[in-house]
């Protein structure tokens, strides 16, 4: 049941990813405005670049926890753990996505570090929310 519950939870990073999708593409269309004539402030194109980073690198993130979220819940349904377990690190190895071909981490372990990946998503997020909102804050005072 463990495994099911961080899958549970490592699904709501679709949720985060979908509201930090939405602030890129306003910043990225922001951005570009110059190429329509609408000239911009340099601060705002900073910015623009800077929510873009955030956004690029909570696309990392989401990446990330979106397989880790279709592993766990896969795993949380298998009927031999251990030897899913290892046939899952062996995949995994032989797909790059991984340095050994064995992990001696137990399950506990893998959600502990699963989870931690959702942290450093939705803290990206809360990095681009911050950002557009003191901006927003405090627009009616630089102009």
């Amino acid at each position: 049941m463990t495994l099911f519950v961080v899958a549970s939870l490592l699904a709501r990073g679709a949720q985060l990813e979908r509201l930090s999708d939405g602030i890129t593409l306003l910043a990225l269309g922001y951005g570009l405005a110059p190429l329509l004539g609408a000239p911009i402030p340099p601060l705002a194109s900073m910015l623009c670049a800077t929510l873009l980073i955030l956004g690029l690198l909570h696309k990392y993130w989401a990446v990330r926890v979106a397989l880790d979220a279709d592993l766990f819940a896969r795993l949380s349904i298998s009927g031999d753990l251990p030897s899913d377990t290892g046939l899952l690190d062996r995949a995994l190895y032989d797909l790059r996505l991984k340095a050994n071909g064995e992990d001696a981490r137990d399950w506990p372990a893998r959600g502990k570090a699963a989870l931690a990946l959702l942290r450093r998503q939705a803290m990206c997020l809360g990095l681009q929310l911050l950002l557009t909102l003191t901006t927003l804050l405090t627009l009616p005072f630089f102009g």
